[in-house]
């Protein structure tokens, strides 16, 4: 097998189907399975285009660790479900109810998943992305993701924020021409100029070209930090280090929030493509219980296409 190691940003997958399907796709007796029906119908797609050789569904088992929102308090504070259970992430109760059935539709066909406490599945993935071996693609529509994308390392990002048909492919040239910046930069960048979709405030002051004209010139937030110190550094200039400086406390912290945990211990994952699936019952039923024999068929049909 020749294919790359598929690894998937599964919420991300699933919140986008969600949202793009209309609620009235529903199974026969009226529950909503736009999700389940969306992303199996994604993730045939993504398997026929791509070709890969193994695949692993990476799952969110801390949404939001506590060790990030200890480092950084505002940390995802936007998307708490305030009437859910401590800690919830606001997940609409259709959807919420969905992601039982994509997991066991996973599970019967013999799809590897991986997540691990205390992580999020962008720590699964860079994990796995590092652990490799190469080529590795990466399917997500988080750009904290970015970070990950190594020409070096064999390590693509398929980023699908526009959707699977605008799908962009993140390697070292893209990140920089986008960005300023290569990819291992990526997570200070965003440090500094802030991610409102993770509750990221950012140095007031600092946008997009600033945050890619300070990494690219000292090469890292630690750098930038230590020169913050460095009395005989001009060229840092006075409002740039006041604003640092201000800031500094906020910096520390939110680098180590941003970058991706790559050595978790994950135990050995049979990721291999299943050639047939490993509980044909089970899907069948699936299939018939949830009206989406279709779209289990077809993400068959395309699994068993590059597994021979």
């Amino acid at each position: 097998m020749t294919g790359p190691l598929m690894l998937l940003d599964s919420a991300g997958l699933w919140f986008r189907a969600f949202y793009a399907i209309p609620d009235k796709i529903t199974a026969p007796d009226g529950t909503p399975v736009n999700a389940v029906r969306g992303f199996c119908d994604m993730l045939s797609t993504l398997v026929q285009q791509r070709q890969p050789s193994r695949l692993v569904a990476c799952l969110d088992l801390s949404w939001r660790p506590a060790w990030r929102v200890e480092l950084l308090p505002t940390y995802k504070t936007h998307r708490l479900d305030l009437g859910g259970p401590p800690g919830a992430e606001d997940t609409p109760d259709p959807l919420a109810a969905q992601i039982p059935v994509i997991l066991e539709i996973l599970a019967a066909f013999g799809i590897a998943t991986a997540g691990a406490l205390d992580y999020e599945a962008d720590d699964i993935i860079g994990t796995l992305a590092t652990r490799g071996p190469s080529p590795v693609e990466v399917i997500t529509g988080d750009r904290d993701l970015i970070q990950l994308a190594s020409d070096a390392d064999g390590i693509a990002v398929l980023y699908i924020g526009a959707g699977i048909r605008k799908m962009v492919v993140m390697d070292d040239a893209t990140v920089q021409a986008k960005y300023g910046v290569p990819p291992s930069g990526y997570a200070d960048f965003a440090a500094l100029r802030g991610d409102p979709s993770d509750g990221l405030p950012g140095v007031p002051g600092v946008g997009d070209k600033t945050a890619s004209g300070l990494i690219a010139k000292y090469g890292s937030l630690d750098n930038l930090i230590a020169a913050l110190d460095d009395e005989t550094d001009t060229a840092l200039g006075r409002t740039h280090r006041a604003k640092l400086t201000t800031a500094r406390d906020y910096l520390i912290a939110a680098q180590k929030v941003v970058r991706v945990v790559r050595d978790i211990d994950l135990p050995v994952l049979d990721d291999a493509i299943p050639a047939t699936p490993v509980d044909p019952a089970a899907l069948a039923s699936l299939g018939e219980r949830w009206g989406v024999a279709n779209s289990i068929g077809r993400l068959g049909v395309a699994l068993g296409s590059v597994s021979t």
